[in-house]
């Protein structure tokens, strides 16, 4: 048995536990609550690992441990601590979230606003998980054929086939059981390959672990080594496309009661926070044992660092099965997000086009088919689009500052601005997605290769693809349409600002409201 089909068959098996989680919730499906949110009956601990595990790919993972290399801890700003600021900031709105009848963001904004906002955000989001998925598909893609070879190809088949089946049998149920197994998988992997790099590293250099962790360049462990200014940026392009993200929320209305599901994304932050740790004690080893891709800088050292990990395991001649083993923790790492993606952005499909505009009275089996149909086309876009995006992080950032850019201000003024209106929502909402989207391509077009970004040399404030003035004058036209528009009606406003609501489920209060608003 080669190497490869040694690995075949251990990804198998692994496959096979998920497909078997998936047959065991679809027979505990009886409504959308059920499959979209898991019954709305999710533990802390669950939604801890599983929130964790969401925002854990392989490809972000080994881009995290290249950026360390290149630019040491300063580079925690530009995906690591807004990682973890974002769960810990989603605890505090907990109660706010949980409180509101929805199971999907479009839905709670039609709610807000009336009916202008529900199409158009289902579909940014949709665009927005579709572009996340991509990033998951090209680490593994990234993984294989480093391994073993493997045409990128056949990697994006394997991801795409093994998450469309689990994810379409057993719904968000089956998504939040795997992320645990996955996320045990993946910081296992990421605490042991810390061992044995930091191990050889002190072993190739003849030094102690004390001299290894001080060898590091000056200002290389200081978070705050670009500046404050910098980190502000950094913070205020990240953060709100990933607080205001569908997914989180979708598991905070999951979850059995408000104390479960703060704890959850408290626990969340904390794990993520323990994976990056390691992280940066694998860049730190690595430096130690590839002198040549630190001294290469960035963003030049960028192509060695990123596969740096995967080089080192190869380098070190691991048994096949230990290797069959690494690639299936990686696997892991990128199906735990890629079921995240693909299920929430299938609830919109499903949700908030075919049963709102399409057809309004789908039963249950209908509405199970095409729940199932949207994964699968999910998965489809994501695994072509994979084919066609080259960067990891990039992708993972584009869809953030697509997000930040036109509905950050929109869904964060629904829940706490009570002068917001429909007309100022649907204006912030395209300015910033067309200018957001706009910049993007200007950006990338001008932007040659392996140079820094083409707007960002021109000014650090327009870093991020320009997203702080795309957000900047989303908000100013969210505000302004706001104040000069009719206020919102009054029936919009009571289940984001009435006390002791008290509502029945979310599926059957809809009805009601759409009905209402038509």
């Amino acid at each position: 048995m080669t190497a490869y089909h040694l690995f075949l068959l251990v990804l198998s098996i692994y496959i096979f536990f998920l497909v078997l989680t998936g047959f065991y919730f679809n027979k505990k499906h009886h409504s959308q609550v059920d499959f979209w949110l898991a019954g709305k009956s999710v533990g802390a601990l669950s939604i801890g690992f599983s929130a964790a595990a969401s925002w854990l790919t392989a490809g972000a993972l080994l881009a995290v441990i290249g950026f360390y290399m290149l630019l040491g801890m300063g580079s925690v700003w530009g995906f690591v601590a807004p990682n973890i600021l974002a769960l810990v900031i989603i605890a505090f709105f907990v109660k706010k979230i949980k409180s509101l009848p929805s199971i999907t963001q479009p839905e709670l904004l039609e709610l807000r606003y009336g009916n202008y906002l529900r199409l158009p955000v289902a579909i940014i989001i949709t665009v927005v998980m579709i572009l996340f998925a991509v990033a998951d598909i090209k680490g593994f893609a990234m993984v294989l054929q480093v391994f073993y070879g493997i045409d990128p190809t056949y990697a994006a088949l394997i991801v795409g086939l093994a998450v469309a089946v689990y994810v379409t049998l057993g719904g968000l149920s089956a998504v939040i059981t795997s992320d645990i197994v996955q996320f045990l998988f993946l910081s296992v992997f990421i605490m042991v390959m810390s061992c044995i790099v930091m191990s050889s590293a002190t072993g190739a250099a003849d030094i102690s672990l004390g001299q290894l962790l001080t060898s590091a360049p000056q200002g290389w462990w200081n978070p705050a080594s670009i500046g404050l200014p910098m980190v502000l940026i950094f913070v205020f392009a990240i953060v709100p496309g990933w607080i205001t993200e569908q997914d989180p929320w979708q598991r905070v209305w999951a979850a059995k009661d408000e104390k479960a599901a703060r704890n959850g994304m408290l626990l969340g932050s904390l794990l993520v926070a323990i994976v990056f740790g390691g992280c940066a004690l694998i860049a730190v080893g690595l430096n130690t044992i590839y002198p040549e891709i630190g001294s290469a800088g960035f963003p030049m050292g960028m192509a060695k660092a990123e596969p740096a990990l995967l080089a080192f395991i190869m380098d070190s001649r691991f048994s096949d099965f230990s290797l069959a083993l690494c690639a299936v923790a990686l696997a892991a790492a990128a199906m735990s997000c890629a079921d995240t993606f693909a299920a929430s952005g299938a609830s919109c499909i499903a949700r908030d086009i075919y049963q709102r505009y399409l057809h309004r009275d789908a039963d249950k089996r209908q509405m199970s088919i095409v729940s199932r149909f949207s994964v699968l086309l999910i998965v489809f876009l994501a695994t072509l689009g994979s084919f066609f995006i080259t960067n990891i992080i990039d992708a993972i950032h584009i869809a953030t500052f697509i997000a930040s850019a036109s509905y950050f201000f929109v869904l964060m003024g629904g829940l706490y601005w009570s002068r917001a209106t429909g007309p100022g929502a649907l204006a912030s909402l395209w300015t910033g997605f067309f200018m957001q989207t706009g910049l993007v391509v200007f950006d990338l077009i001008k932007t040659a290769p392996m140079s820094p970004p083409y707007l960002e040399s021109i000014h650090p404030v327009f870093m991020g693809h320009g997203v702080i003035a795309s957000m900047l004058t989303s908000g100013t036209v969210f505000v302004a349409v706001s104040l000069v528009t009719k206020r919102s009606r009054q029936e919009n406003l009571e289940p984001f600002f009435k006390k002791d609501q008290g509502y029945v489920e979310p599926e059957y209060q809809h009805a009601q409201l759409t009905t209402d608003h038509n």
